[in-house]
């Protein structure tokens, strides 16, 4: 009790000085916003981190979620929706975002190797993780460099194409946010005074950029729990209650992304099962909430497309007593391995990124080949795949778990049901791969789109390394890495991790194909004006 009421006065003394020190807002965003908008109907797009549509069954069987059975009986549900790889948010909200890859939107993952700045470079892992490689590094990577540099401007966000098009957009705590009109990131005294962030960073985003406590248009205006307390912000209650006023108000965008983190979270520390069950029923009451902000529920699909998509999936992972952690750093223990929060000198051999039950091993000695490497990791049974470049543009993926290895290429022998076509050699059950040799087409099993999705991640960056996933139930950790020992975690390319369910209610539009990465092109479709 002592200690308990220690941490409540501090919790106390921390927001007292969070809102004394916090920076006075000054947007503009609701003055962009017009009540008539620049198209036809609105769209509001609801990306549930970690959404999967087992539960949502159940739910839906049980008569415990009226807001999303509603939406589901007047729309399209579909429940494999293809994430990108690794099935990280960052990374999956970057190909939403911009329609692509991450050869091409450059973002590799949420831990990554910057060759050319010879550094680790860490949007937000976890705590200790952080600790470890640099808080400050990890605040100016997270917060200037993720929009500002590392996200290739070559590549165009949704934000970008639609004020191109004189088309209003919104984004309600998305990590990427990057469009065209101005604005100002706002950060209290006490965290910009020990880091490198200014009190004020100016960013670009779309017309309407609400990020927490960073970015509040609505000050003023509705109260919103944006303290430390309630994590910035960054919680689906501030999300759902900035969209309720922008509805209620007639203020949406023509377009409005809204991001919903409660259910990841969850998963990550209990696993599924009654947590989750019960995560889902809030996010369906939060729902209820948006949709009851129309005069009624049939009017709310009259004005707005609803369009409601999980990012991936989640793996539960083995309890203690099943050794679920697969600890790289130990399986490599022969090497220098770079230490967290240091730079490689001349005497580091190899640097590891652990995307929870993915990770990229980089070689920094050309006298170590990536298939030594290999060779090392499959001794271990709780790995299944590993990836690496072979001879010119060939990839070669062995499969651990079965002993099995094939390779691949763009070319022009078979094709896969997104129109892709390859080349292969070796054994494609390596990759699940099933082969109608009359057709030349192939199609996908446990890995799905796996040949897209493995060599736009060995094309993310320059580098020499492997790709390197763990079976289903475990996950791959440095000495820093965050755990979820009986709890759930994802990044892998297994299918548990990579796929979703989507949701969209209010139009009879589909996308070209179910994959993540067709969703933008499906948005820009949405939101051309009616002939």
């Amino acid at each position: 009790m002592h200690w308990l009421l220690i941490l409540l006065l501090l919790l106390a003394l921390i927001y007292l000085y969070y809102q004394w020190s916090k920076p006075e807002q000054h947007e503009h965003d609701l003055d962009r916003l017009s009540p008539a908008g620049n198209t036809d109907r609105k769209v509001i797009w609801l990306l549930v981190d970690s959404l999967m549509s087992h539960v949502i069954d159940q739910g839906v069987n049980s008569q415990e979620l009226p807001a999303l059975s509603y939406l589901i009986q007047r729309g399209t549900y579909k429940k494999e929706l293809v994430s990108s790889f690794p099935t990280m948010s960052v990374t999956v909200d970057s190909s939403l975002l911009t329609g692509t890859f991450p050869d091409q939107h450059r973002i590799p993952g949420l831990i990554w190797f910057d060759q050319k700045e010879n550094r680790l470079v860490n949007y937000g892992t976890g705590l200790h993780e952080v600790i470890s490689d640099g808080l400050n590094q990890t605040i100016e990577d997270a917060a200037i460099h993720l929009n500002g540099s590392h996200l290739s401007k070559e590549t165009l966000t949704v934000y970008e194409e639609l004020a191109d098009q004189g088309i209003l957009s919104g984004s309600v705590n998305g990590m990427i946010h990057r469009g065209r009109s101005d604005h100002i990131l706002s950060f209290p005294s006490w965290l910009a005074t020990p880091t490198s962030l200014p009190q004020r960073l100016k960013v670009k985003g779309p017309d309407f950029l609400s990020l927490g406590a960073f970015s509040n248009p609505l000050q003023g205006e509705v109260p919103l729990s944006e303290s430390p307390t309630q994590e910035f912000g960054f919680k689906d209650d501030y999300a759902i209650e900035t969209t309720k006023y922008l509805i209620q108000k007639n203020r949406l965008p023509d377009f409005l992304f809204v991001y919903l983190p409660d259910l990841d979270k969850l998963l990550h520390k209990k696993g599924s099962g009654e947590a989750e069950r019960k995560g889902l029923q809030k996010l369906d009451q939060n729902i209820q909430k948006l949709l009851d902000s129309f005069p009624n529920w049939e009017e709310a699909l009259d004005k707005v497309t609803w369009v409601i998509t999980g990012d991936g999936g989640q793996t539960p992972i083995h309890p203690s007593d099943e050794n679920p952690v697969v600890r790289l750093d130990q399986l490599l223990h022969e090497y220098e391995i770079l230490e967290a929060g240091k730079q490689p000198d001349d005497k580091t051999e190899l640097v590891l990124a652990v995307n929870e039950r993915s990770a990229y091993v980089y070689s920094l000695k050309r006298s170590i080949s990536l298939q030594t490497l290999a060779d090392n990791l499959k001794k271990d049974d709780r790995i299944d795949l590993i990836a690496h470049p072979g001879e010119g543009d060939w990839i070669r993926v062995l499969n651990a778990t079965r002993d099995q290895e094939m390779q691949f290429r763009m070319g022009e022998d078979w094709t896969d049901p997104y129109d892709q076509a390859w080349e292969l050699k070796g054994n494609p059950a390596a990759l699940d791969l099933s082969l109608d040799r009359e057709k030349r087409r192939l199609s996908y099993g446990d890995f799905p789109d796996a040949l897209a999705r493995l060599s736009a991640s060995l094309n993310s960056h320059p580098g020499r390394f492997l790709v390197v996933t763990a079976r289903p139930g475990y996950e791959l950790a440095d000495a820093p890495s965050p755990t979820h020992k009986g709890g759930a975690g994802h990044g892998s390319l297994h299918r548990i991790d990579s796929v979703a369910p989507i949701i969209i209610s209010g139009t009879d539009q589909k996308p070209r194909h179910w994959r993540i990465v067709d969703l933008k092109a499906f948005i820009l479709d949405l939101m051309k004006p009616s002939s």
